[in-house]
């Protein structure tokens, strides 16, 4: 009897695993469920399932927000998802094939939701929308989706998209026409405006951060149009209550300072080139402890065996450094995107730069006794203390030292010829960990060519910014 009962309770553990199988994996992927412990973390903040969502992603940072609407009507963060892979550069996506992510505000509709995609489930981001058509850009299908598999989308875990798939459609189903999605290059500090301020796109992301001002001051979404080939905030008889007005502006206001002052403190100016995208760095210590192949199947479950794509570009970045004209002084390769690393890089550049160059020696004198080489240490406070353009007197001498200990980044590196993915693109020719400044400014071509430089941002987008990009098997 008991053998029966046993049996009868396993006959009953796998018929309940099938239909869970079939709940996410087959035609019922359009219900899946949300989890759990997201309604408890719902009711936490005082929020509900069918309360209207907006959607906040991040390139540099490769992270992607879920923030819903409370019951005292502010939006307030829900989640933040770390980002399996995004492709291309930052800036905006410009024509179709240049495996750019779009960079914008959009809206998603309930016609753009896709749970027969390939990549698990997805939704249509919308591009192009009516900025894009005014600036004559291209492409199509353009999604946020699973499988960590990008050629210009914004690529999620299975289990992460299969979650905000299912926000989504609850916010959808609660009366909200469009959810919308704030594609950003980076956050909008000011420790990234002040390094990335020339870049050729720095116009437009400003365009795009008075969107985010008014989302993070009103905790509202703003309400998107387009007018003389910029985004408009808040138009068409839109009103804002006079006391948000005059805190965006001193925020505005604040933030300039700040990126006065670190300007004045010496933040370089800079421009990041990836070999194609990037991935959030748990993604990346996964990748290099598991290899493409484990990590595929457990974040990819439950797309069609697509794989992690372009598993070889997936290191730091190169960091072009920019005099204040705009012109390359130096490219080094970073360990990745992150400020510090960023930094570090620019630093070993001007190391580099202020060494200076040794002239034809003189005639031979005896030789004399010099003094004991300085520690490595004292080199970089010398450098420190060194008036930036200023010729040195004497070269900086360092020590010779015990061969600094790998880092993670570079570890991954080591590795990845046995990652067991596979990759579109020949191999690359790599930047070196730091080039000297040349005696004549030098110009470094980005892979894409250079995109037009609009300006500012967008909201909820009006029905003349229809959704020209319909869901497809992707």
């Amino acid at each position: 009897m008991a053998v029966r009962h046993f049996a009868l309770a396993a006959l009953l553990g796998l018929s309940l695993a099938a239909c869970e199988e079939d709940r996410y994996r087959g035609s019922a992927r359009h219900n899946i469920p949300i989890p759990s412990a997201t309604y408890t973390l719902m009711s936490e903040k005082g929020m509900s399932k069918s309360q209207p969502i907006v959607i906040r992603s991040y390139k540099k940072e490769s992270e992607l927000e879920i923030w819903k609407k409370r019951a005292d009507g502010k939006y307030a963060l829900l989640k933040t998802f770390p980002m399996c892979r995004w492709s291309g550069q930052l800036g905006p996506k410009v024509r179709e094939g240049d495996r750019m992510a779009p960079e914008g505000f959009y809206a998603i509709s309930p016609a753009q939701m896709n749970p027969n995609s390939s990549f698990y489930v997805s939704f249509n981001m919308g591009y192009p929308n009516a900025y894009d058509r005014a600036h004559g850009r291209t492409g199509a299908h353009l999604m946020v989706h699973g499988a960590c598999s990008s050629a210009g989308c914004y690529s999620m875990t299975d289990d992460q998209i299969g979650e905000i798939y299912a926000l989504v459609r609850e916010a959808q189903n609660g009366g909200q026409r469009a959810v919308q999605m704030q594609a950003y290059p980076f956050r909008m500090t000011a420790e990234n405006l002040a390094k990335h301020r020339l870049d050729p796109n720095i116009a437009f992301w400003k365009n795009l951060k008075e969107g985010s001002d008014y989302f993070e001051v009103a905790k509202d979404e703003p309400s998107v149009s387009v007018a003389g080939g910029r985004y408009a905030f808040n138009r068409d008889g839109v009103q804002i209550d006079s006391s948000i007005t005059q805190a965006i502006a001193q925020k505005r206001q604040q933030d300039e300072i700040q990126v006065a002052a670190l300007v004045s403190k010496g933040t370089p100016a800079v421009k990041l080139i990836y070999d194609d995208g990037d991935q959030h760095s748990s993604f990346k210590r996964q990748l290099a402890q598991s290899g493409a192949d484990s990590m595929n199947r457990s974040v990819a479950w439950g797309s069609r065996d697509v794989g992690i794509s372009r598993v070889d570009s997936l290191i730091g970045p190169r960091v072009v450094v920019l005099d204040d004209k705009g012109r390359t002084k130096a490219t080094v390769r970073a360990e990745s995107a992150e400020n510090d690393a960023v930094l570090a890089a620019v630093s070993s550049a001007q190391v580099e730069e202020a060494k200076p160059v040794v002239a034809a020696a003189a005639p031979a004198k005896p030789a004399a006794a010099q003094p004991a080489a300085k520690p490595a240490s004292d080199a970089a406070a010398q450098v420190a203390k060194a008036t930036p353009g200023e010729a040195t007197t004497a070269p900086i001498q360092t020590a010779s030292a015990a061969p600094a200990q790998p880092s993670f980044y570079q570890k991954a590196l080591s590795f990845v010829p046995l990652l067991g993915g596979s990759s579109s693109s020949e191999p690359k020719e790599q930047a070196p960990i730091a080039s000297t400044v040349p005696e004549t400014p030098q110009t470094v071509t980005a892979p894409l060519p250079p995109r037009r430089a609009s300006t500012l941002r967008t909201s909820q987008l009006q029905p003349d910014a229809a959704y020209a990009s319909q869901p497809t098997a992707r």
